[in-house]
């Protein structure tokens, strides 16, 4: 048992999978609900203040550098044009934005990628967190119900 909540921990810290591959992931091993959905994010929270702290200094270095250039390039530009996004539809409300766009589960759109626009807008760190945080809250009930709805069908 203690196996399976470690993979449902470890897939959601995973970028581009997150919590939203997670959740179905334990409902396919069998996991209680309640259990098997704060497993999910606490993974998937554990990296955000050190994406938000150290991610983009980390990509600025190594944008440059021969082997790892392209792909620190391409995570920079997907989170300026991640940021960009939610500021121009945003203004002013930006923290909603925010959980807006870490809450609805669509790939490409997680904690990982919601932390590294928030640090690249500048959005001060408590801010962050907390709309990543309640982002994760309502991509995880998102998923739960359809993974239990989805998996209830096929039983």
């Amino acid at each position: 048992m203690l196996k399976k909540y470690l993979w449902v921990f470890f897939v959601s810290m995973v970028p581009l999978i997150e919590l939203r591959g997670a959740v179905p992931i334990s409902q396919a091993l069998k996991l209680p609900v309640i259990p098997s959905f704060i497993i999910a994010i606490i993974g998937n929270m554990l990296p955000v203040p050190v994406i938000y702290l150290f991610a983009r200094k980390v990509l600025l270095w190594g944008a440059d550098k021969p082997v790892i250039g392209k792909f620190f390039s391409w995570c920079i530009e997907k989170g300026e044009k991640g940021g960009k996004k939610l500021q121009e539809k945003a203004g002013r409300g930006l923290f909603v934005a925010l959980l807006l766009f870490v809450g609805i589960p669509v790939p490409g759109t997680g904690a990982w990628t919601g932390t590294l626009a928030a640090s690249i807008l500048d959005m001060d760190f408590k801010s962050t967190v907390a709309a990543v945080m309640l982002g994760v809250l309502l991509a995880g009930v998102i998923m739960m119900v359809v993974s239990v709805a989805g998996f209830s069908l096929f039983l």
